[in-house]
């Protein structure tokens, strides 16, 4: 590996400077720093990292991600696998540990603790805590995965405390994952074990996780956008403080990253130096990384920028090779197996046919909120035709289903507000956290056809209106494709427009779609198994009483 110098204002995080200084690599790590007097033209940091990622929501497999990132300055991630878990288990894991393996990036990964996320829907694996101890045990492994069955933890399910221990009883850190949790629950969730949580959408929440010892982790994803809520945070709690996406789509990937959450931050009026400490220190603090923090000693990781204005990425530098250089990645993604587990069969649109009960009027419907991952549970008078509950493109209130993709079984079917489409059907086997298919649409027959467009190809995205079919497969494990990002992220892009066009007001309405069937985030979600009172966490029945011919109401 060769030596060489880079000169720029080095921007020390930790004694709050910039200085002037020539930094020397050597076998992959910074050897010497020496102060200069000659002020430079641009600026040297330490590489950005994203403090928790689910790297299949990118639909990119991690060689193909890292190339997308590292031109916006990302030498790291803190990455959970648990998508591609609860499709394939722990080869799932293994999988992604080898597809990552030798790419010059540093993904570091975490055993997922909640595979299924509940035992309330259908999932392709379960991974008990003998299995999750065993991932520990690997070293390429460096945390417990975000521990989403809250409950479980609250009432004292001990296998999944027997998950908790088995990363603490190992030195390793257990990521959390409670949204709306305040006060004593909050309290006891994090003196479980737990250290950090991503689900914060109000400040008076994340105050509270503080106060109980967590640290936040500031999330704007494609569809969880929690950004102008918290970040004001890290002025006030710069040491408790870390950055992260979550989910971050294609499109979007290839216009940025953490990067794009550090100059809002700034823009916002925050500390550089704090800012920077929540998007570079903090998390290889926290969690322990192998990520340099250009000292000397350190491996060789960071990023040239123009100037603290612009924040263009002039250089990205992992483990002392130049890894993307004026916004092009410079190493080749290597290739991985395809593997999936996918139930393919054809259905007929009778299967997705809702009776309406007789004397029943008044549904039970999902609200989906624009920018969260929350639901709320509202009631709204069925559209009954000929004795079936339709959508009413109308009063948006439109038919959802979900489709157990790994055993044979019928349709699971709700209603849906906020979709806005006016025809047409659009679906996806990106469907958290099980991952079966899950669709929204007009009409049985284009929400039939649009399942059976991801049946036949194994896993992707779709869209049926017009008498036009268009898709984006993701066939590997239902979730991913080999593509590039700019492939992906194109093909993704032409299918975000086109349902926007049906009248879709969504940001993210695949994203936002995906987000339906994840029975951890309250208020009402959609299983494979049923419509799901999360406030409850139990199953509730589609239809209720009629509340005097009410068209729509929310539950008080």
């Amino acid at each position: 590996m060769p030596s060489f110098e880079v000169f720029g204002n080095i921007v020390d995080i930790a004694a709050q400077r910039i200085v002037p200084s020539r930094v020397k690599v050597a076998n992959g790590h910074i050897q010497e720093i020496t102060s200069s007097g000659e002020e430079s033209a641009t600026f040297l940091l330490p590489g950005f990292i994203d403090s928790h990622i689910h790297i299949e929501s990118s639909m990119l497999l991690p060689p193909e991600f890292a190339r997308a990132a590292v031109i916006h300055g990302t030498v790291a991630t803190v990455s959970d696998p648990h998508e591609i878990a609860n499709v394939l288990g722990a080869d799932g894991v293994r999988y992604m540990l080898e597809a990552a393996a030798d790419v010059p990036f540093k993904f570091f990964f975490g055993a997922p603790s909640c595979v299924p996320a509940t035992p309330f829907e259908t999932s392709g694996a379960l991974m008990d805590a003998r299995q999750v101890a065993a991932l520990l045990d690997d070293p390429r492994i460096g945390y417990l995965s975000e521990v989403m069955n809250f409950p479980g933890v609250l009432s004292g399910d001990q296998e999944l405390l027997a998950k908790i221990e088995a990363a603490r009883s190992r030195g390793k850190v257990v990521d959390g994952h409670a949204p709306g949790l305040r006060g004593d629950q909050a309290r006891r969730y994090i003196e479980a074990g737990i250290s950090t949580d991503h689900e914060c959408s109000t400040r008076e929440e994340a105050l509270d996780k503080l106060a109980a010892g967590a640290k936040i982790l500031i999330r704007e994803g494609s569809a969880a956008r929690n950004f102008d809520a918290l970040f004001a945070l890290i002025r006030d709690y710069p040491d408790c403080c870390m950055l992260c996406s979550d989910d971050k789509h294609p499109d979007e990937l290839l216009h940025g990253h953490i990067n794009l959450l550090v100059r809002r931050a700034l823009d916002a009026g925050v500390d550089l130096m704090k800012v920077l400490q929540a998007a570079c220190i903090n998390p290889v603090e926290h969690y322990g990384l192998d990520v340099g923090m250009l000292r000397i000693g350190d491996p060789a990781d960071f990023i040239e920028v123009e100037n603290l204005s612009n924040w263009k990425i002039l250089r990205t530098f992992i483990h002392g090779q130049i890894v993307a250089e004026q916004g092009k990645a410079l190493f080749a993604a290597k290739q991985s197996p395809t593997v999936n587990q996918f139930l393919t069969r054809k259905l007929s649109p009778d299967m997705f046919r809702v009776p309406v009960p007789t004397g029943a009027k008044t549904l039970n419907v999902i609200e989906a909120i624009d920018g969260e991952l929350v639901t709320s549970k509202m009631t709204a008078v069925a559209k009954n035709v000929d004795g079936y509950a339709v959508s009413d493109p109308e009063k948006d209130i439109l038919k959802i289903a979900v489709v157990n993709r790994y055993q044979k079984a019928n349709p699971a079917v709700a209603f849906v507000k906020n979709f806005g489409i006016s025809r047409g059907a659009f679906a996806s086997s990106v469907a958290h956290d099980s991952h079966n298919v899950v669709a929204v649409g007009i009409s049985d027959e284009e929400i039939c056809e649009a399942v059976n467009l991801i049946s036949d190809a194994g896993g992707g995205l779709s869209l049926v209106a017009d008498n036009e079919c268009h898709l984006l497969p993701l066939p590997i494990a239902g979730l991913m494709s080999p593509g590039s990002c700019e492939q992906v992220g194109g093909k993704y892009a032409e299918l975000d427009k086109s349902v926007k066009a049906l009248g879709c007001p969504l940001r993210a309405p695949y994203m936002t779609l995906a987000f339906m069937a994840l029975l951890v985030i309250p208020e009402i979600k959609l299983s494979d198994r049923g419509l799901f009172d999360v406030t409850r966490f139990e199953f509730m029945p589609l239809f209720r009483e009629n509340r005097d011919g009410n068209t729509c109401s929310h539950d008080a």
